[in-house]
Order: structure tokens, then sequence, then C-alpha cells
């Protein structure tokens, strides 16, 4: 049973401890000071005005919600959008679950530390809000849950938790954006996140950054799957961000559980990335994969993976690839851990250039040089994700091509 106070004493005394990586934040340069905003109905949502519109939608929300399961819609520090549009599928503001339901004591802060940094420490002391999106026992998405956390006040610093639990025998589809207003141009998104993957469930997580230049983001999830679950994590940046650090980390906890993280990164000048994953592979026949695709079209990027193999017939391979285009710097870090004999583990990483042959072959047939380069660019980010619905890969698709032309 979790104790607030006990939560919060454990913060204070995390509130100046540094992340193990990535470059160290001062929380006293930003406000977290309540916002007030209105509630929308759901036809205010295609009400607003045109350019936050974009945003949003450049964030993978779908404002008519026609092909939506749910939405979950946080601007500032208040949630003016929440609720469900199926049946076992329930979407819930983390702060009125905490207050209305025995359930959230099995999951709040279980799996994710309070005491992990002062951005873990931040989260429990100045909560915001945030969401819990739950898939009841054999519920299966028909359409995708949306959720995002948007920042419109300069120089704020949103503080949320999310809890997703995918119950026994359910399917669960999430597509999450964070996104900023046009005039926003700086802040901090301070975001923790608890994974919950039950016996033979399916939970795919699809996450969109569409930041401003000078924003500052330091997520920090786990993630925990039992026997037979299928935990798909997807992540996509695509545009500038001044810092960006997480490190998700996923624990195969049952036997034939398995976990799969892809992710796509554009660095733009000087944006600095300080990415990657972690999978603990505990209990026979888990699966784990981590691949990643990185452009440096002038940023630092730094790849990060690691797969620990515990127990024998385990599989896991990471991936990594890296494109220069305009300078920048992209750092590969590829980590394979096995503990006993009958561990099969691999991993492969390259980071090069486009190579004038392929651009020359394409102009050849009639392309530009500047179409070549990009129809090369779309082929290196267009990465096969199995298990995912129509829905989502078109979400992705849409994602990449949209962003095509800043990436050049």
């Amino acid at each position: 049973m979790y104790n607030r106070e006990q939560l919060r004493e454990r913060a204070e005394k995390a509130i100046n401890k540094k992340g193990a990586i990535g470059p160290d934040i001062n929380l006293d340069d930003f406000d977290d000071a309540a916002v007030p905003h209105s509630y929308l109905a759901d036809e205010d949502l295609c009400q607003l005005p045109e350019p936050e519109q974009q945003r949003l939608v450049m964030a993978g929300m779908d404002l008519t919600q026609k092909n939506r399961g749910g939405t979950y819609l946080q601007k500032d520090t208040e949630v003016i959008h929440c609720h469900t549009r199926q049946d076992g599928i329930e979407v819930i503001p983390i702060k009125k679950a905490l207050e209305k339901y025995d359930w959230i004591e099995e999951y709040y802060w279980k799996l994710a530390s309070v005491e992990t940094d002062k951005y873990t420490a931040a989260a429990e002391l100045g909560l915001h809000d945030g969401y819990v999106i739950r898939a009841l026992p054999g519920a299966k998405s028909i359409y995708p849950v949306q959720a995002c956390l948007y920042l419109d006040k300069d120089g704020l610093q949103q503080n949320v938790h999310n809890i997703i639990i995918a119950e026994e025998d359910s399917e669960l589809h999430i597509i999450t954006g964070c996104s900023t207003s046009p005039h926003m141009k700086t802040g901090l998104h301070v975001g923790v996140s608890e994974f919950y993957v039950k016996k033979n469930a399916k939970l795919s997580f699809t996450m969109i950054h569409n930041w401003a230049e000078k924003m500052l983001v330091r997520p920090r999830s786990v993630a925990e799957v039992e026997e037979g679950g299928l935990f798909l994590n997807n992540y996509i940046c695509m545009r500038p961000v001044q810092s960006l650090q997480m490190y998700p980390t996923t624990y195969l906890k049952g036997d034939d559980s398995t976990a799969r993280f892809y992710s796509i990164i554009v660095g733009s000048p000087g944006s600095e990335y300080d990415i990657g994953g972690r999978i603990f592979l505990k209990n026979q026949g888990s699966r784990a994969e981590i691949i990643s695709r990185a452009i440096s079209n002038g940023g630092n990027i730094i790849a990060r993976g690691h797969l620990i193999g515990e127990v024998p017939d385990i599989k896991a391979h990471l991936e990594c690839r890296g494109l220069l285009l305009n300078g920048g710097i992209i750092h590969a870090i590829p980590e394979l851990e096995g503990h006993v004999d009958g561990v099969e583990m691999s991993h492969e990483a390259a980071v090069g250039k486009i190579a004038q042959e392929e651009i020359t072959y394409l102009m050849s047939r009639g392309l530009s040089e500047d179409e070549a380069t990009s129809t090369i660019v779309r082929g290196f980010l267009s990465v096969d994700i199995p298990g995912l619905p129509p829905q989502l890969k078109a979400e992705i698709d849409k994602a990449i091509e949209e962003s095509d032309k800043d990436v050049m």
C-alpha cells in the first residue's frame, strides 16, 4: 500500500539528485505553478485556433476522434479533455484515480522509483496530473487511444505521472504526443510512466514528440511484462529540441514474454539527444529487440541500447544505424550482457553517410538531387514494426512524411 506522505519524504531527499546520464538541469529556472484552463467538450477540439490544431496534429492527435478509442488532453497543468469511447477501455486523470480508486495503489510508484533523480522527485512533489489508461481483462482496442501533453505557458515545468495497464488477455494500442504552442520558446517537461502488461496481453505505445527548439525533456519510464505478454514501445522525434534524455527500462518477468523498442530520431542543429533503452530478460522464452534509426542534421545524438540475458533460452537483438547528413555527432553505445549459458544475443551498429552512387543512380532515373536524397532518407527511416494495427502504422508513416521537408 502506498503512502503519499512517505513518498513525499523520499522525494524531498532526492530533489537535488542529478540524473545518472545527460546534462543536469536547474529546476529553479522554471515555474511549476498551476495554470488554469477551461475544459473542452468534444466539439470544441476542432474549434481550437488553427496554429494549435496543427501542432497537435503533428504530435499524432486526431481532433475529430473518429479513429480513436479515447482521448486525454492536458494543457500545461490542467486536464482539458478526457473520455473513453470504447467499453472495456478506461481513460482517467491520475489525480482523479488517486482520489477515487483503491486499485491504483497496486501500480503508483511500484515500478519507477521516486528517488531515481531530481526529475522523478519533482514529478511527485509538484504533480500536475497525467493519465491512467487501462484495458480491462479480455478487452481489445478497436481504435488506438490518444493522449497528448501540451505546453502553452513559456517557462513552465510540466510534471506528469502516467500509468498504463493491459490486463490479462487484453489488447491496448496507444498513440501519445507531446507538443508545445507555436509561440512557446522554452520549458521543461518531466514525465514518469509505468507500464504493466499482464499475462497474454498486448500493449503498443507509440510516442511522437513535437517540441519547441528550446525545450528540455526528461521522461522516466519502466515496464513489466508477464507471461506471454507483448510490449511494443515506439518513439519518434523529428523536430528540434534543446535537450532530450530518456532511458526506458523493461523487465520481462514471465515465460515467453516479449519487448520491442523502435525509435526514429532526427537531430537538428543545436539539439542534444541522449536516448536508448534497457531490457532485462528474466524468464525462459523471453524475446527482446531494440531497433533505432538516427539522422544527425547537425545535432548531437547518443544512441544507447542495453540487453541483459539472465536465464537460458532467451533471444535478443540490438540494432543501431546512424546517418550523418550535415555534420553533428552520432555516438552508438550497444551493450549485451549475458549471465548464463544458453543465451542468444546479437547486435549491429553502423554510422555513415549517404553514398554518392545511390544519389547518382536515382538522379539517372529522373529525380533531382534533393528528391534523390529525400527518397533515401525516407527509406532509411522506414522501420518495419511488426504487430502494429494499420491505424498506427499509418500515423507513423504520416509523421515521417510530414517531417521530411524539415529534415532536408
